[in-house]
């Protein structure tokens, strides 16, 4: 299987966990939006449910394929959250941010019942930190906490985009911190979430439920 075909198949896999008079989050990313695809496919056979994007770009396709999109204050739970990561290990942690949406993702999974995690086989790690940890900031702290990041033993750069700094749809900056091996995940995710400037990071610990992995064999699966 490519990468690609890797990640269409979890997310099929992810679907089938979708059922009438659900309300589900839909994640962010490039596997997600291939799971999205999938669920306005079955929107349009007659599947009745109402969706909570995690990002504008991902409301605007599922408006674009008929799904019908609310907000959290028009819910009271979310049944199931499907999303994507950019780096999971074998206790199901995550690193996620890569498209910039994770305090969306977070909040929203937060409030559902349960997450299921979707990627392709490469995305799977035996220790976190290959990927750089996006840690989302409000602008006026960014310069300040540049080297209280480094300090922590990261590389950090505020995310460009066209040469210019992305914000994320909240307005806000995101500094992509390198650190290499994180073998402590749980105390790094303390640490930064008890920093005045940081909004959200992008380490998910004790959030998914379920993880799905595209292999050339098939989907494996883990917890649930």
């Amino acid at each position: 299987m490519t990468e690609d075909d890797q990640k269409l198949a979890a997310a099929k896999a992810a679907v089938d966990y979708i059922k009438d008079g659900m309300v589900v989050g839909l994640g962010t990313g490039s596997t997600a939006s291939k799971m999205v695809d999938l669920v306005g496919a079955r929107v349009k056979d007659g599947l009745d449910i109402v969706a909570v994007p995690t990002s504008e770009a991902t409301a605007e396709q599922a408006k674009g394929l008929g799904i019908k999109v609310v907000g959290l204050d028009e819910v009271s739970v979310i049944d199931v959250t499907i999303d994507g990561t950019d780096e999971v290990d074998s206790e199901m942690r995550l690193i996620k941010g890569g498209g910039g949406a994770h305090l969306r993702e977070k909040i929203v999974a937060s409030l559902s019942d349960q997450m299921i995690v979707i990627a392709e086989n490469k995305k799977m790690v035996e220790t976190l930190g290959a990927f750089k940890l996006p840690v989302e900031v409000i602008p006026f702290a960014a310069s300040a906490l540049l080297p209280k990041m480094e300090a922590l033993g990261s590389d950090p750069v505020i995310r460009q985009k066209d040469g210019k700094d992305f914000h994320t749809d909240e307005g806000n900056l995101i500094i992509d911190c390198a650190f290499g091996a994180i073998d402590d995940p749980e105390n790094l995710a303390i640490t930064l979430s008890t920093m005045a400037g940081v909004v959200e990071h992008g380490l998910f610990i004790d959030f998914a439920d379920v993880v799905l992995i595209g292999t050339d064999d098939g989907v494996e699966k883990f917890g649930g």
